[in-house]
């Protein structure tokens, strides 16, 4: 039987587990973020809080943890389009306070999503701007999370010279790729919600080390759905397949796709959709595939959580649907 680990106000807005599980952090619409720590001992199926603070001044839509060999962080998104990243630091060599240790946007130019990778080298963030725009962050010093620097800037268009007017994008979504380590290079997914039919389609980006500079390696859109509105897309740990799984929600409804491991000779990746699925009654929110890589989760405006499996033939189906009780 399912055990109540915690009730939230009712003001909360979003919340996000840090990659242990161990941890809560939550927003609110004032923009107050709290996190919430697993009682002693660690096995201890409840919470109890321990920081609570007003970060931003208006509503918090997003809460991204910082991959936890750069200590305990979170960054968090406004829907004025600010970006906050606060760190938990020891104070006085004693007690352990939150503090900011950066903050960058505006209201003229959002930032949309951001999520943090580990390359080769250094930690990365990458962000997407209300007017299409794609940066690049790369951590200088892995004890300093406030010193980032500008990597590089483009847009999510396969061709290098764009014909399109200024763009107007109403959210973003990112996810990296969460292979590690190795001689793999970084990459990471991204698809926009946008009036620029160009930027919306899914498209997979990979740090070119020789040239320096990111290429478009994978374009997850049919020739016929290219433009379709992008809500969500999230990219499936692989335990040894021979190829990767990515979820993309459009308009069109939830997709997924394989994508091969093996550039062809213009360094594109062999993609194939698999499936197209149907049952969020509007638009999908959120997407989190387990550890496998094998089921995913979804939820959206319907209010409902889904989970999504595939068969022994490969056939995906929803597996499971929950309404939660008020």
């Amino acid at each position: 039987m399912a055990k109540e680990l915690l009730t939230l106000d009712d003001a909360t807005t979003c919340t996000s587990w840090n990659f242990s599980g161990t941890r809560l952090a939550a927003a609110s619409a004032d923009g107050t973020l709290s996190i919430f720590d697993s009682r002693n001992p660690p096995s201890s199926s409840s919470l109890r809080s321990t920081f609570k603070f007003r970060v931003l001044e208006g509503n918090i839509v997003k809460i991204v943890w910082v991959p936890p060999e750069y200590g305990d962080a979170v960054a968090c998104i406004s829907a004025d389009g600010i970006v906050s990243l606060w760190e938990e630091v020891a104070e006085d060599t004693q007690s352990l306070q939150w503090k900011m240790c950066k903050s960058f946007g505006n209201s003229s130019n959002k930032v949309l999503d951001v999520q943090f990778g580990i390359s080769l080298t250094c930690l990365k963030m990458v962000a997407a701007y209300s007017d299409g725009n794609i940066r690049v962050f790369e951590l200088l010093d892995p004890l300093e999370l406030r010193n980032w620097q500008l990597q590089a800037e483009f847009q999510n268009v396969i061709e290098s010279v764009s014909a399109f007017g200024k763009a107007s994008c109403l959210s973003a979504s990112i996810s990296w790729n969460p292979q590690k380590g190795g001689s793999q290079e970084s990459s990471f997914l991204i698809g926009f919600n946008s009036n620029t039919s160009e930027l919306n389609s899914s498209k997979v980006w990979e740090f070119d080390q020789a040239h320096q500079r990111w290429l478009p390696v994978a374009e997850l859109a049919l020739p016929e759905d290219k433009g379709h509105q992008v809500y969500a897309v999230a990219w499936a740990p692989n335990i040894g397949r021979p190829y990767e799984i990515i979820a993309v929600a459009t308009d069109k409804g939830l997709a997924i796709w394989h994508v091969g491991l093996n550039p062809d000779h213009d360094g594109r990746l062999p993609v194939k959709r698999v499936a197209l699925l149907s049952g969020h009654e509007g638009m999908v929110w959120q997407m989190e595939w387990d550890m496998s890589g094998m089921t995913l989760a979804t939820t959206g405006e319907d209010g409902m959580v889904r989970l999504w499996q595939s068969n022994l033939n490969g056939v995906w189906h929803q597996q499971a649907a929950f309404e939660p009780i008020s």
